[in-house]
């Protein structure tokens, strides 16, 4: 691209379009009401502008589209899967790769084979499923993120980075035998989308060696973080962001890996592992242990849980991920609408992430208190108002219920996400989004909290229930 020009234009053509639904006001509160104030359910034919999640909601190009007319349904040694391989091998760099549906299914399957109760797995931040996945094992998901990741409005280059000294002081007090793996997650989900430096990466790795310990990545978001990397870490500027990723993941003994995200496919994910360089009985035939678990829930090592089709355009999608024009175009166009918002006097988690833009709720409302869960009323609000659905990341996502009927301990921060799907909307739908959030921030005083009249036991908040707090 010429660099007289400041614009920076999407790096794709749109061959087919899909309709939305504009709605009434009138609609969208009886909607809102029938859902519970809950915005995972509502009818997707309700919401103007999707920002609920990056999950598997992006465009496919017309090569991954190509791919998928290629796909061999064989079920064992398809050609499909060895083109899959091969694509992972060729990033990651991993000797073992075990599809499976989607990036939970990876998690479940390595802390199952992995975590016993009592365990301690220690991460930047885990994010929802991930955390799940660890405590339903009964282990604990204990979070160390850096300080500066803790303070939404401050500016750092690397806010999701772990923080070191937290880190070695947890595997000297919990003990080596009671950590069995150690992860970072890039970029950082729920903190904000924020990246990991390079650096960062390094020292756990050299610290998790010195220990003994393995060392994963929740790489759902890798290619994001490593076109950060070559923007703000010294002496990546020259490197292509394929080289630098190859960097990040050859600092781990493996990763876990929703390809809904930069594999920029609507389904599927891995899991993919080198065999662990330590002689002791919790790493001895990890990956045969992760795919008998793997065909026991998923399907067999050449599938898992996937069809053909989908392992051909995960193949081409994480091809397609890495490259400079469509990350450079990803990453502004998400700093766009933070702009946007920040001129709207719209408090974000400061600098923008990759994959979306994280409101603070509680500074947005802070009449609302934690426990009546000013994120979930601020995406209420911006779906009734706007037609836009939004998700909670914070005390709904992250609160731990009570039983005695006190109010909830508050989560660390109540942020709503925007997360943006991957070549799906122009920058005239960004700019409706920061007009509502404009008006919604103009009469901010209007929300109220909210109460929940209904909840599940784990991850609560895909279908948890609400209603106004005072009525």
């Amino acid at each position: 691209m010429p660099h007289k020009f400041q614009t920076i234009i999407e790096p794709f053509k749109i061959k087919a379009v899909e309709p939305i639904h504009f709605t009434t006001r009138e609609h969208r509160a009886q909607a809102l009401a029938e859902a519970g104030y809950n915005l995972f359910l509502l009818h997707a034919d309700d919401v103007l502008i999707d920002l609920l999640t990056d999950s598997g909601t992006g465009a496919m190009s017309s090569e991954q589209w190509a791919g998928m007319m290629r796909g061999d349904e064989s079920y064992a040694g398809a050609r499909s899967f060895y083109a899959f391989e091969a694509a992972v091998q060729s990033i990651t760099g991993y000797s073992h790769v075990i599809p499976t549906h989607q990036g939970r299914a990876a998690e479940r399957i390595l802390f199952g084979v992995l975590c016993h109760p009592g365990d301690v797995v220690p991460n930047n931040n885990h994010f929802d499923t991930t955390r799940a996945n660890v405590e339903y094992r009964g282990a604990e998901a204990r979070d160390l993120v850096a300080e500066v990741g803790r303070h939404p409005a401050e500016l750092h280059p690397f806010k999701g980075n772990i923080d070191l000294e937290a880190l070695e002081r947890t595997i000297v007090e919990v003990g080596v035998d009671k950590i069995p793996l150690a992860m970072l997650t890039v970029t950082n989900n729920a903190g904000g989308g924020q990246p990991v430096s390079m650096a960062n990466i390094r020292a756990v790795s050299e610290l998790c060696r010195r220990h003994g310990l393995l060392f994963i990545l929740d790489a759902c978001r890798f290619a994001e973080n490593a076109w950060f990397i070559k923007e703000r870490e010294e002496g990546y500027a020259d490197k292509a962001p394929l080289e630098i990723a190859r960097e990040i993941f050859s600092y781990a003994d493996g990763c876990t890996m929703s390809a809904k995200k930069d594999g920029l496919a609507n389904i599927g994910g891995f899991l993919a592992l080198n065999d662990p360089p330590y002689d002791n009985e919790r790493y001895r035939d990890l990956p045969q242990r992760c795919r008998n678990q793997l065909i026991l829930t998923e399907g067999f090592p050449t599938y898992g849980g996937l069809a053909g089709y989908d392992l051909e355009a995960i193949a081409v999608g994480l091809r397609e991920v890495l490259r400079e024009d469509y990350l450079r175009y990803r990453i502004r166009s998400t700093a766009y609408l933070g702009e946007k918002l920040l001129a709207a006097g719209v408090p974000i988690v400061q600098p923008p992430g990759g994959h979306a833009i994280y409101i603070d709720a509680r500074a947005m409302l802070p009449h609302i208190p934690p426990h009546q869960y000013p994120g979930q009323a601020l995406a209420a609000a911006m779906y009734l108002e706007a037609g836009i659905r939004p998700v909670e990341i914070g005390q709904v996502v992250f609160g731990r219920p009570t039983h005695d009927g006190s109010p909830e301990t508050p989560s660390h921060l109540d942020l709503v996400r925007l997360t943006i799907p991957r070549r799906v909307y122009t920058q005239s739908h960004i700019d409706y989004v920061a007009e509502a959030l404009a008006y919604i921030a103009g009469r901010r005083e209007q929300i109220g909290g909210l109460r929940i009249t209904w909840q599940a036991p784990v991850l609560r908040h895909f279908t948890a229930r609400f209603e106004p707090a005072k009525g």
